[in-house]
């Protein structure tokens, strides 16, 4: 292996470990609140209620962000400017609060008309004066998450990874917390409490990282700074991007409140279903890369970024193929495994299993979105992922109006996945030319390996999860995860899948 790709590999090894933590807590917390609300009208209060504390946060200071000022702050460090990389941070840190604490205190006044005209217009006006009330509340977390997200992204500049990956799972374990001992006094209130206590704690885990590095705080704003003006230059295309990325979670949210009650909570727990794999691989691949890819672009050694992205695209695709022929075959027994207890019935299940499976479709194609992505932003190319995301998701909200009618809330999810795998096929052409080429052979060959392997996989889990569906759900759900991870491992080893080897040596660092 390259330096590079060692590099990436130590990292990722800390990254996945926390992830899958994190990920199993996510997958805890949602179990959790299904058991409290199942799939209820007070769910899906609560869910439209986060709808916009969460666009606040995305467009301002989320991925937008994130991709624009690693790159200039780590570029900063590769030029052994580390003051000036922390007047950087510093200003960055106080524009972004300043920002979102105006824009949450303008939520907080016309929440009322926000939610009636916007957010929820299905609702009746008891849903929404709840929703209201809620969203209020935690319009709180997008301030304490805009200056968490940058701390996040100055310690992954320094190869950091173990605090702002363990931040996530503190999130977690607040909205745990108040959803197992808040909700039986305070209802659907607890959920809101649980996040914005998170979000301080998502914040307050990562100070020591800052504290190590000796951080230089400065009460600037920097609007002259040329650092300051390449982040807002990387940034004002990405936040295009993500304005049209919400309107398309928005848009779902409008369309599903005007369905029956629980059809929102229902799309919610199956779009979280999907992105638990998604979430442990990809986002922790691309969490790894995006560091090395941006040092790599930044000394313009293409060959080197060339060979890093496509083994870093092989390895993703290794583990969410697989992961999408898994879903998809074992949908019924793990949706009953996880989530079927308490207020969560069989008729929850039944809703879940309608959206997943369509969700389950395109899990491979957002893991790769993840990875690519990352690759433009190291090229301080914010833009072409914008325009291709934009026609993505406009075909996507087009799908959705189209496909709702037959299929309900069915018909965003598969919406969604037919968007996503063209926006993943449009990035993969254009960065193939930036870099002169993926090793085209190596990874369609490893792709090829991958599909086979899967596709034994899915034959082999539905055979099994059919023979044995009068047994415990135990035996069929976990029993069928642990075949087809068996079948899957045999199978690409057979072929001679390289994968096998690097992803172990990932792991074993760590």
């Amino acid at each position: 292996m390259t330096s590079s790709k060692q590099q990436i590999a130590r990292a990722a090894g800390i990254v996945i470990g926390a992830f899958a933590l994190s990920r199993v807590l996510g997958l805890a917390r949602e179990m959790i609140i299904g058991q409290q609300f199942g799939t209820s009208g007070e769910l899906d209060v609560y869910l439209a209620a986060f709808r916009l504390p969460d666009i606040l946060f995305q467009l301002v200071a989320g991925g937008a962000l994130g991709s624009a000022f690693i790159p200039t702050f780590s570029g900063c460090l590769a030029r052994g400017d580390e003051r000036g990389a922390w007047r950087l941070a510093s200003a960055v840190i106080n524009l972004v609060l300043l920002l979102l604490s105006a824009l949450a205190l303008l939520a907080v006044a016309f929440a009322p008309l926000l939610v009636a005209r916007v957010v929820a217009p299905g609702f009746d006006p008891a849903k929404s004066a709840l929703t209201v009330q809620l969203m209020r509340l935690m319009l709180l977390s997008p301030v304490i998450f805009g200056v968490s997200g940058i701390v996040m992204g100055v310690l992954n500049s320094y190869q950091h990874f173990l605090l702002p990956a363990l931040a996530p799972i503190v999130y977690n374990l607040s909205i745990i917390g108040a959803a197992l001992f808040l909700s039986p006094s305070l209802g659907v209130h607890s959920l809101a409490v649980g996040v914005v206590v998170g979000s301080l704690l998502h914040l307050a885990v990562q100070v020591p990282g800052l504290v190590r590095r000796g951080m230089g705080y400065s009460l600037i704003l920097g609007l002259s700074d040329p650092g300051v003006r390449e982040v807002g230059r990387l940034m004002a295309p990405r936040v295009l991007g993500l304005a049209v990325v919400q309107l398309n979670f928005l848009v779902n949210t409008i369309l599903a409140s005007g369905l029956a009650d629980g059809s929102l909570a229902a799309l919610n727990f199956a779009w979280l279903l999907m992105l638990l794999p998604q979430g442990i691989f990809a986002q922790a691949l691309a969490t790894a890369a995006f560091p090395t890819f941006s040092e790599l672009a930044a000394k313009k050694q293409v060959a080197e970024m060339r060979g890093t992205l496509s083994a870093t695209l092989r390895a993703v695709l290794y583990l969410a193929i697989p992961a999408s022929v898994g879903l998809f075959a074992l949908r019924y027994p793990i949706v009953q495994l996880l989530f079927q207890r308490g207020a969560f019935e069989a008729s929850s299940t039944e809703a879940v299993v309608w959206a997943l499976q369509f969700y389950a479709l395109g899990l491979f194609a957002h893991a790769v979105v993840e990875i690519v992505t990352r690759a433009f932003y190291a090229l301080h190319d914010t833009l072409t992922p914008v325009l291709i995301g934009g026609g993505a998701m406009g075909i996507n909200i087009v799908l959705s109006l189209v496909l709702i009618r037959p299929l309900t809330y069915g018909g965003l999810a598969l919406a969604n996945s037919t968007a996503t795998i063209l926006e993943m096929v449009g990035l993969l052409l254009i960065i193939r030319g930036r870099l002169e080429g993926l090793e085209g052979d190596r990874l369609l060959g490893s792709t090829l390996r991958t599909v086979l392997a899967a596709v034994l996989m899915g034959l082999g889990v539905t055979w099994f999860a059919a023979g044995t569906r009068e047994l415990s759900i135990i035996i069929v759900g976990g029993g069928g995860i642990a075949l087809g991870g068996v079948i899957y491992l045999v199978a690409t080893l057979a072929l001679g899948s390289g994968e096998v080897r690097a992803l172990w040596q990932m792991v074993s660092r760590r």
